[in-house]
Order: structure tokens, then C-alpha cells, then sequence
């Protein structure tokens, strides 16, 4: 998770062996699972929370074999991340990227259902942009060659854009775009979605003037920004669209967007951060993609969505990073959330 730059209004600011699913079948949402903590609760206890819950969904930023072991049998896709610092090993070495194919997706391929493979989160633009793509490649080919047919992506956040505003004329940024652009077309190859972590609180914490509440909250009643013959409600379909705008504009016409991460803290001293919002929030983001077939650039596809997180994690840094979480460690709801809408 990373605060992201945007344009708007022309102001710069801070903002923000097992069965594959396909894109086409029925939504629904997941959550993110951290473990950025010291009194978190035993995977076990977690994934039986998760099937309690009915969320059928889950990231995991990087292997993890306990939380791999209690996922076996449990029938929750699963997004399975690299550890930013594998990368450029991954990237440079073919057989240590078959070695972590062999050690962290083939053992359990039989019994958990991976949805996609996660190479890197949040480097581009950066000093390990470059070897995103190169181990992208090399874990497509290290999953092929084990007979795994798992997709392989990355995560981004939308400080790739240089230009958000109007979501018509998102585009990426110069120390981005040369990354981006190949990567774009190695998903379309592949149909493979781009996961993008997007987070309409920055947005709002940034600049409380001149982003509206409701805008960020989807409790405007009308449109709030006019783009062409698209109108707004809320701002993470704007967030969204302009970054389809940005691949359409890098060769990307046909990847689709996966929202690998949003939320709303409910504490922590930012602008915002109260569990009123968090609740108003994380509701109408799971009834908005449930139910609204997708963004207005986007209509007839329905927006994949991860929410962030599951727990509030004690170790993170100090403030809102610390409480994002859906559940305490102890368990126990921080607010409600409708998850299957």
C-alpha cells in the first residue's frame, strides 16, 4: 500500500494439477490477509474465519507455508505473492524461479486453488521496476513447465500515473511508462489482468478541500466529475478508468484491472480515519462492484476487488497503517461488513 500521486483539477496532490477460475465466472469479493503482527491469530483459525465469513477469495503477499498448509482443501482462491526482494533473482536466474514454483505452488497445486501468481508489489516506477517483467517471464515458464496453469502478474499502485484527470487522459508517467508498456503487453498476451492497488482514502486525506467526502465514500447522490459522455459518482471508478486509459495508451487495450487492494482505515489520527467511514466504505465497495457490472468506461465487466486487510497489524508503522483491518487479532469485528452481498 502506497500513497499515490494524482492529478486532479489540474492540482497536483497525494492520493491517493487444481481447477482455474476464469474471469467470466461470478463475482465476488476477497480480503487481503497481512502478517505484519505479533499477536495474530494461527493460519488455521484464520482460514476457518474466512470460510465463516463466506469470502472465497484471499491474498497472501508472500509464501507463507503454515497459511499455504491450512488453505489445503479449502476451496479460497488464492493470490499468491513474491517478496519484492526475490525479484531480481527471479528475474536473472531461471532455475531459482522453477525452485520457488517447486517449493511454494506445486506442493499444495492439488489441494489450494491459486488465481494468480504475484510477482513484485508496488516497485514501479523504482530501482527494481526493471526486473519485474524478465521474472514475470521466467515464473510463466517455470509454471508451464510443472504443467500449472496459473496466471502471472504484478501489482502496481496509481502513482504510475503522471495524469489521472479526467480518468479519459490517464497516462503513465515518463520513469513508468518504459516498464509499463512491455508489461502490458505481456499480460494482453497472456490475458492476464494487471492488479492495481487503489485507494480513494489517499485521495481524500490528501486534499480534504477539494475531494469530497461523499466522492470517496460512493454516498454522492449525483455525478461529481464529467468526463466526455462518462459521469462519476465516486472516485474509485475514476481511479480505475484512468489507469485503463493509461494501457490503452501503452498497447493494453484488452488487460483487465483486478483491485488487489483498497480500504479505509478506522483509525490512527488521519484525516478520515474513523470507523464510521471504514464501515460506510468497505460496505459500499463490496455492494458497488457486486452490483454495478463494472466502472462507467467499463461497464459490462465486473471489477474484481481485494479489500485491505483482514487485521489490524501491531507492527506496522504507528498511525493508519495499523488499522486497516476488518478484525481485531482477537478475532472480533472492528465494524460489519456484508461481504456476500
Amino acid at each position: 500500500m502506497g500513497q499515490v500521486m494524482l492529478l486532479f483539477l489540474g492540482v497536483s496532490m497525494w492520493l491517493l494439477g487444481c481447477r482455474w477460475i476464469t474471469h467470466s465466472e461470478a463475482l465476488v469479493i476477497g480480503v487481503n490477509y497481512g502478517l505484519i503482527g505479533d499477536d495474530l491469530p494461527s493460519p488455521d483459525k484464520v482460514i476457518a474465519l474466512y470460510t465463516s465469513r463466506s469470502i472465497t477469495r484471499l491474498r497472501l503477499f508472500n509464501p507463507n507455508a503454515t497459511v499455504l498448509e491450512a488453505l489445503q482443501g479449502s476451496a479460497i482462491e488464492v493470490i499468491l505473492g513474491t517478496y519484492n526482494e526475490e525479484l531480481q533473482r527471479l528475474s536473472t536466474d531461471a532455475s531459482y524461479a522453477a525452485d520457488w514454483v517447486q517449493t511454494n505452488v506445486a506442493p499444495y497445486a492439488s489441494s489450494v486453488r491459486f488465481r494468480y501468481i504475484n510477482a513484485g508489489n508496488e516497485v514501479i516506477p523504482g530501482k527494481l521496476a526493471s526486473y519485474v517483467l524478465p521474472a514475470m517471464r521466467n515464473l510463466d515458464s517455470a509454471l508451464r513447465a510443472a504443467n500449472l496453469h496459473v496466471p502471472v502478474t504484478t501489482a502496481v499502485a496509481t502513482q504510475v500515473l503522471a495524469v489521472s484527470y479526467p480518468p479519459s487522459q490517464g497516462a503513465f508517467s515518463e520513469s513508468a511508462a518504459g516498464v509499463m508498456a512491455p508489461i502490458a503487453a505481456f499480460l494482453q498476451a497472456k490475458k492476464s489482468p494487471l492488479l492495481v492497488n487503489v485507494y480513494p482514502y489517499f485521495a481524500y486525506a490528501g486534499s480534504p478541500r477539494d475531494v469530497r467526502l461523499d466522492y470517496a465514500l460512493f454516498t454522492a447522490q449525483d455525478v461529481v466529475v464529467r468526463d466526455g459522455s462518462l459521469g462519476y459518482t465516486n472516485l474509485f471508478d475514476a481511479m480505475i478508468d484512468s489507469m485503463y486509459a493509461a494501457l490503452e495508451k501503452s498497447g493494453g487495450t484488452d488487460v483487465d484491472i483486478v483491485v488487489s487492494e483498497t480500504g479505509w482505515p478506522s483509525g490512527g489520527g488521519g484525516v478520515g480515519a474513523t470507523v464510521e467511514n471504514a464501515r460506510v466504505y468497505n460496505n459500499n465497495v463490496v455492494a458497488h462492484v457486486a452490483g454495478s457490472g463494472g466502472t462507467p468506461k467499463r461497464p459490462a465487466k465486473a471489477t474484481e476487488t481485494y479489500l485491505f486487510a483482514m487485521f489490524n497489524e501491531n507492527l506496522k508503522p504507528e498511525g493508519t497503517e495499523r488499522n486497516f483491518g476488518l478484525f481485531r487479532p482477537d478475532m472480533s469485528e472492528v465494524y460489519h461488513v456484508v461481504l456476500s452481498p
